[in-house]
């Protein structure tokens, strides 16, 4: 489907996308209400739910912002007592960061809400749809990381 079928008449598909992106990210933000934790709070848990402990630098590096602010996504999940900070035992110059038991509970409750969205935002595409937008959105964000 074309931007100009989806009803917009004088939308190109730039628009049309950033249009999808703004009301992705509003559903977003009202899913993480319930914790009062940012979207970019919640990339972290996810990250550290994958990957489990790392440094602070390997994090910004997972989460492709600069180290000042992994710092203070990384202090406002430690004040909600989400994650903590611990000694690396091998460099006693670098810090730790690991999940919670609450904030493991909480990457559960937010990883259920956030497919709960998916369904609801996603719901109206045939499975071929989705599978064809996934594999879409996929090759685009392969191009952009070989760039």
């Amino acid at each position: 489907m074309t931007a100009q079928q989806g009803g917009e008449e004088d939308e190109s598909l730039p628009e049309a996308f950033w249009g999808v992106a703004r009301q992705l990210r509003h559903l977003s933000r009202e899913t993480l209400q319930p914790w009062e934790v940012t979207p970019g709070q919640a990339r972290a848990v996810h990250v550290l739910t994958r990957h489990g402990v790392m440094r602070l630098s390997e994090l910004a590096e997972r989460l492709r912002i600069v180290p000042r602010s992994t710092t203070e996504v990384v202090d406002s999940l430690q004040e909600r007592g989400l994650v903590e900070r611990r000694p690396d035992p091998h460099d006693r110059r670098a810090t730790l960061v690991a999940l919670t038991e609450e904030g493991a509970k909480v990457a559960v409750a937010i990883r259920w809400a956030r497919d709960a969205e998916a369904e609801r935002f996603f719901g109206g595409l045939s499975e071929p749809d989705r599978d064809h937008l996934a594999r879409i959105l996929n090759q685009l964000r392969g191009q952009a990381r070989a760039d």
